[in-house]
């Protein structure tokens, strides 16, 4: 039986680690954290398994076949490397890293070596996303819209900026990739950030508020606002809208899609059809509804032991190698916030 561990026992390692606790077919082999307390917890909530507070430590003592990272973005590097040296199969929670040639680095490495890779997008797994696939594939799209507004998440590391890379990149990464995922590359964004709303926050110089503006290698534009700035849900509604010129789909990620098309307009007396003056109202026409049916993490985390059990990754929906890009267009939104003009994604 395979052996699987774990670095990382923070909240994102507890949101895997419930999905680990249905596992049979894996043996649940180490938990390792720089808090060891937690670590301990883990263990002792898996009811199998081992503790550390050294992952080198762990990997000698357990030799895991596959391991999940849950650590912070400003941790990342070492642990990969000895995790590919040594062998070791790795999903990779997002952001991947904070400096992309060092992300770029892991990923020639894991290639070299054979890894199999995985990363936590696990929102490309939900139900929801082929009914946005058909749509794009279906429409042109013209131009995307996405807002995503929320508060300041309590992880300590959060709001400073040098270790979470700011709001775009360690949270709306999440709507970043998506829209890639759904609509292909963007090849150029021009971000402005702004501060000063917040101002009950210790430990906290990141943007309270940023807007972005795309541009998909298709030639349609787009926009992702985000924030950290709200106190409630009220704030905003958060969604992903891709817009053709007869038809939308609103997207709101691990939650629902709505398809929205144009009502047929009456005809008037005399033959005149009424078409409007070109600002059109938003809420006609709904057509299709799909909700989302919350297991598109268990699906994330399986695919990828899954790869590991089988030997084939074909089923992953972001290796490693496809989140780089995605690590990359942020990373660039940061750049032109810094820069204040407009930036060029690399290539990766």
């Amino acid at each position: 039986m395979k052996k699987l561990a774990l670095i990382g026992c923070g909240g994102i390692g507890s949101y895997h680690l419930e999905h680990f606790l249905d596992y049979q077919d894996v043996e649940l082999a180490g938990f390792c954290d720089i808090i060891p307390e937690r670590a301990e917890a883990f263990a002792k909530k898996a009811g199998r398994g081992r503790a550390f507070a050294c992952y080198k430590e762990m990997y000698d003592a357990v030799k895991p076949d596959m391991v999940f990272l849950g650590i912070p973005p400003d941790c990342h590097g070492e642990i990969e490397f000895e995790t590919i040296e040594r062998g070791i199969h790795m999903f990779v929670e997002k952001p991947l890293a904070l400096d992309l040639a060092l992300a770029a680095e892991i990923r020639k490495r894991a290639e070299a070596k054979g890894i199999i890779t995985a990363s936590g997008f696990q929102c490309r797994y939900s139900n929801i996303v082929p009914a946005t696939q058909a749509f794009v594939r279906d429409n042109q799209i013209v131009y995307v819209g996405c807002e995503r507004m929320g508060g300041i998440p309590g992880t300590p590391w959060w709001g400073i900026k040098a270790r979470s890379g700011g709001q775009i990149v360690e949270q709306t990464i999440h709507q970043y990739d998506m829209i890639r995922y759904i609509c292909g590359e963007i090849v150029e964004v021009f971000t402005f950030g702004a501060r000063g709303f917040i101002k009950d926050a210790p430990n906290y110089d990141t943007e309270d508020v940023s807007t972005t503006a795309l541009r998909f290698a298709s030639g349609a534009l787009g926009c992702i606002s985000t924030g950290c700035y709200a106190l409630s849900g009220a704030a905003y509604d958060s969604k992903i809208t891709f817009s053709a010129r007869d038809a939308r789909l609103d997207h709101y990620i691990i939650d629902k899609v709505r398809v929205y098309g144009e009502e047929k307009q009456k005809e008037e007396k005399g033959g005149l059809v009424v078409k409007g003056d070109g600002t059109m109202r938003s809420g006609t026409g709904l057509i299709e509804e799909v909700k989302d049916d919350q297991s598109a993490g268990i699906v994330c985390d399986r695919t990828f032991v899954d790869a590991v059990l089988t030997g084939d990754r074909s089923k992953i929906r972001s290796p490693y190698a496809d989140a780089l890009k995605t690590l990359a267009l942020t990373l660039a939104c940061n750049q032109s916030m810094a820069k204040d003009k407009p930036v060029t994604v690399p290539v990766v």
